[in-house]
């Protein structure tokens, strides 16, 4: 079936699916920062997302099983690996997560990012 410009999801124009959760506790090593997401879209295969994310201050491990493109667009993270190296995450920074990474999300100012993900499960 051939898709038209009515399939398309423009984030500004669509009404997200909102969830607001306390980070897992046993997920934690520093607080339990409140997250949240503005889900827009998934595919009829269920295997690639789109949206918003937010995230308060507060550190919590994190292993990846999909792949995500990130775009911050406020705030202020390091985002750690799993040998303790680590990357500052600011405003405007695009970088992609690959399925198989472990590690640190640490938020320093509350942050938000546009992900893209693709999960091949």
């Amino acid at each position: 079936m051939t898709k038209t410009i009515d399939d398309l999801t423009f984030f500004s124009e669509h009404e997200p699916e909102f969830s607001e959760d306390l980070t897992a506790a046993e997920k934690c090593t520093r607080g339990q920062p409140l997250q949240r997401t503005w889900h827009h879209f998934t595919s009829a295969d269920e295997k690639f997302f789109a949206g918003f994310w937010e995230a308060e201050p507060g550190c919590w491990k994190i292993r990846y099983t999909e792949n995500e493109f990130c775009q911050i667009v406020a705030g202020r993270s390091i985002l750690r690996d799993a040998n303790g190296n680590e990357h500052e995450l600011n405003v405007g920074d695009n970088f992609t997560i690959p399925s198989g990474f472990e590690g640190e999300w640490e938020v320093v100012e509350t942050t938000k990012k546009i992900y893209v993900i693709y999960e091949p499960g």
